[in-house]
This record gives C-alpha cells, structure tokens and sequence, in this order.
C-alpha cells in the first residue's frame, strides 16, 4: 500500500481547527461522505471502529438488537461457507459485525454462536477468505477484538465453577486470530461491563494454568502457560508471587519478569537487590544476566547511589556489548580514569569483540592496534554488531583530518548497520521510560583527547589498513554476488581516496577497476562514489 506522506505542523494544525470549527451535524455528513468513497475493506474498518467507540463512549447507546432470524442467517452462512470452502470477505465483515454488536449490546449469546460459528474455521484456514497469508488482508473486522469479545461472551455464559476451563478452550479455540498473551487483560481490554467473579475465576484460572507440566525447565523459551501463571500470579500475589515463581524456575523470562513488575511499581529499593539476586540465579550466563545487571544499574542510578559505576561495570563484564562498554567508559569523569578504564577492560574484553577492542586502542591512544583489526576484519559479515568497520572507517577518515564537519559516526555510518540489537533498542526506546546513560562514542574519545593521527608512520599504517579493509569488502561482495553492497564496497573505497588523494591511491585504485573489470554494476557505484568526492 501507498504510504501517505507526513503531513507537517501547520497541516496539523488546520485539520484540528477544521474539526472544532464543524457542527455535530456537518462533521456526521462529511464523515457519511468520506464512507462513499473508501473501499469494502477501509469502508468495513471504518464503520466498525465508529460503532466501537459510539458504544463505548458512555452515551448509552448500543447497536441494534438481533432478531433470530438475522442470528440463524449468520449460523446458515457460517455452514455454507465451512462446506464449500470459502466466503467472500464482505460477506464475513458484515455477520462479524452482527457479531459484535451483539457483544456490544450484551447479547452475549448471539455474539457466542455467530463468533464460535465463524473464526475457528477462518482461523485454522478452513474457510478461505482469498487471503494470500494474513486474514488482516482482506477484512476490515479487528479479528484480534473479535477474538477477544468470543471468550468474553464465553466467559459471560460459563457457570462460576467452570469458567476457567471454558475460557482456556475458547482461548485455544480463536488462538490463530486473536492474541492473548495476557489474556486477564486482553478480556477486560474489549469488556462492556465489569467480568462478574473475577476473583474466582483468578484462583481457578491459576490452578487450571498450574497443572500443565512444565516440562523442561532448562529451556530458554516461554510457552503460552508460562506467560499466563506470571499474569494471574501477578494479579493475585502481586511481585512476591513473581518472585517465587522466578527463584523456583531460575528462567530468565521469569525473572525479568519479577523485576520488572518492581520497577513498573517505582519500587526502586526493592528492585535494586531483586535484580542482583536475579543475575546470580540465572542460567545464561551472557546476555541475560547481562541485562539483569544492566536493572541493577539502573535502579542505582534511579536511586543516585555512588557506586553506579561498579554496577555499570559488573554489567559489561557479565555480557560484554559496545553499549554497555559505553554506559561504562562514560561514567569515568577524566581522561586519567577513562584511559585506566579502557586498559583494564582491553584484558577483559572477548577476543572475537573485535569493534570493542579497536575502540578501546583508540581511547588510549593505540591507533596501529586499532588498525590492525580493521585490516584482518573480514570482507563479509559487516552486518554483525562486532565487525569494527562500520565504527573505524569514519573515525579513521576524521582523525585524518579529511572530514572536519563529519557527523556522529552514530549516524554517519550509514543508518543503523552494523548495531548491536541492545543499541538499536535503546535508540528506538520510549524516550520518558528510564534509561541509563550512554555517552556517543565522539564524547568519549573527546574525553580521552583523540582527535588527530599526528604521527606520520600511523597515518600511513591507516590508510593501509584501510585499503586492506575496502579490498577485501569488493572481495567478498563479488564472489558472492552480493549486488545490494556494492554500493557500500564503492564508499570504502571512496573514503580511502578522501583520506590519500595521491599518486599512489590512484594506481591502487587503477588496479581494483582492473580486478573487478567483469563486474560493471560495481564499476558504476565506483564511478558514482568516486565522482561524489
């Protein structure tokens, strides 16, 4: 589909004097107008979303009743269309809605039989509504609410003793359609009125959900089951609960799981020694007792407690990253100890963290090592949130003094490649959620007073390196037909000419033509990046 552009600011602005300025009469005729021109999809959407929330608006209104004869009408479809195979999706769209309203009105019955008659087969593709893989396609009903408003009703319908397993089976039954991963929540998300004996149903829920076997306890993984005892246990034993359900397990999931709910309740105090007890008893070792301390600090920072930075520290230790290698380096407050810094987490530092390791060269001022790991970096694999180029190669290009007004190389390295998945996380995190801090790499190495390569054997051993690198890009992406990079191999070597215009480079680059002769989609992207200079 056609992305409509952004509208800007003053756009805005008039849309939302426009609508203020409109009668409650002349906005219905403009919207009854714009329903004339939408398609059956956007046209079922629509209407749908404006019966959703007039009911819902507190007014007291509701849709209309239905009659049995306009039930058994969507019964008698239903049947037809599980016979042959298939229904064309308005067709569907229109006794969804019946279904809906029906719900909507608290006719919980007639919502039950049309709902039950309908989304188990659509889901499990018994009925084919022409989709070419999602029915979100080709309907203009939400199927998620929908699923949702079939185990309410469900759950309306149930006798007190029963409703627990009556809701698992409604659950399991529209579980292609709908999501229900905090299903307690999911249901009082599309309820019209309180769910009665909720308190009742908490406790049968949890001993229903408790009776699966666990199974494995050693897996990484959560099961639908494990997601739901933590919601139900949440609900009636609050983080306690959570906590000896994440001290019985030890699975990380678990224990994020108890963590977090401290830190959702602002209790920072608790949370602090939660998240230490939680990274001791986890089984990964890396990655999530890593983030669990990555919790500890934060929770210390929260609390402004001086010993941030041994948290800080614990945290990259126990699941080294160039984030949290940052967060880290950033709370030294001088050059002195950010260097001493940097020198002890060099011992530290995994030999295959190859961009952890240049940076850390680079901060104390060991430009050759830094090179050298640039050079023996492979010319595939730049993708990978280790590999240095992506960090060297525009660091290199301005301590050469050939780009005095470059950006961040956050965001000079061509977008987001070459990111660790905690970094891009962080960059696409809910700005007023609490974070810690993490300086850009062009603080610290201002910090530690690296801002040229003065020495002229290192700026020669640089460029080398920097040949060796963008010779061996070309290698990689040509043997393996990898078209799309070319144009990245091109600006490698591009960069090495900005920072060495001579003769030399020039024969170097001569020669790479040369080489590459029976490739001319990357001869055009060298002709391109090379004219751009």
């Amino acid at each position: 589909m056609r992305r409509r552009p952004t509208p800007d600011e003053p756009a805005r602005n008039d849309v939302d004097a426009a609508l203020a300025a409109l009668s409650a009469d002349a906005l219905r005729e403009v919207v009854c107008e714009m329903l004339l021109e939408l398609d059956d999809k956007a046209h079922s959407s629509a209407i749908n979303a404006l019966i959703q929330r007039a009911a819902r608006a507190g007014s007291g209104w509701a849709p209309g009743a239905l009659s049995d004869d306009e039930i058994a009408e969507a019964l008698a479809f239903a049947k037809a269309a599980y016979r042959v195979g298939h229904a064309d999706p308005s067709d569907v769209d229109e006794y969804l809605r019946r279904a809906s309203g029906a719900f909507l009105r608290k006719d919980y019955s007639a919502a039950h039989r049309i709902f039950g008659a309908l989304l188990r087969p659509i889901g499990d593709g018994e009925i084919d509504l022409g989709q070419h893989e999602m029915v979100d396609e080709v309907l203009g009903a939400d199927t998620t609410a929908c699923a949702a408003q079939y185990v309410v009703s469900t759950y309306m319908l149930s006798p007190s003793a029963e409703r627990a397993a009556t809701v698992r089976s409604a659950i399991a039954e529209v579980q292609g359609l709908g999501h229900f991963w905090e299903p307690i929540q999911e249901l009082e998300r599309v309820a019209v009125e309180p769910l009665p004996g909720l308190k009742d149903f908490l406790t049968g829920w949890r001993a229903l959900i408790a009776q699966k076997p666990s199974g494995n306890r050693n897996r990484d993984w959560d099961t639908d089951e494990d997601r739901w005892l933590r919601e139900v246990v949440q609900r009636i034993d609050g983080s306690e609960g959570l906590g000896n359900i994440a001290r019985t397990t030890k699975r990380a999931e678990d224990l994020r799981a108890w963590c977090k709910s401290l830190v959702d309740a602002g209790e920072w105090k608790a949370a602090l020694p939660a998240f230490e007890e939680a990274a001791g008893l986890v089984t990964d070792k890396d990655h999530a007792r890593g983030e669990l301390l990555d919790g500890a600090a934060l929770a210390a920072q929260h609390l402004g407690r001086k010993d941030l930075s041994a948290w800080l520290e614990r945290a990259w230790r126990a699941g080294p990253s160039m984030l949290r290698l940052r967060r880290w380096l950033g709370s030294a407050g001088s050059k002195a100890t950010l260097r001493k810094r940097a020198s002890e987490a060099l011992r530290a530092c995994p030999k295959q963290a190859a961009r952890q390791r240049a940076f850390l060269h680079l901060l104390q001022g060991e430009i050759e090592p830094a090179a050298k790991l640039l050079a023996a970096a492979p010319g595939l694999g730049w993708s990978n949130g280790e590999h240095p180029g992506h960090l060297l190669f525009p660091l290199f290009t301005r301590l050469l003094g050939r780009k005095k007004h470059a950006t961040s190389p956050r965001t000079e390295l061509m977008g987001h490649r070459g990111m660790e998945l905690e970094e891009l996380e962080a960059m696409t995190a809910d700005e007023n959620e609490p974070r810690l801090a993490a300086p850009e790499v062009d603080q610290l190495l201002e910090l530690a007073r690296i801002s040229s390569i003065p020495n002229a054997e290192t700026r020669s051993a640089v460029i080398a390196a920097m040949r060796k690198a963008a010779e061996s890009r070309l290698a990689g992406v040509t043997e393996q037909k990898r078209r799309r990079h070319y144009g990245h191999a091109a600006e490698l070597v591009g960069a090495c000419v900005s920072c060495d215009p001579s003769t030399e480079t020039a024969r170097w680059v001569a020669a790479l033509r040369a080489e590459h002769k029976r490739f001319p989609a990357l001869r055009a992207e060298l002709d391109r990046a090379l004219g751009a200079l």
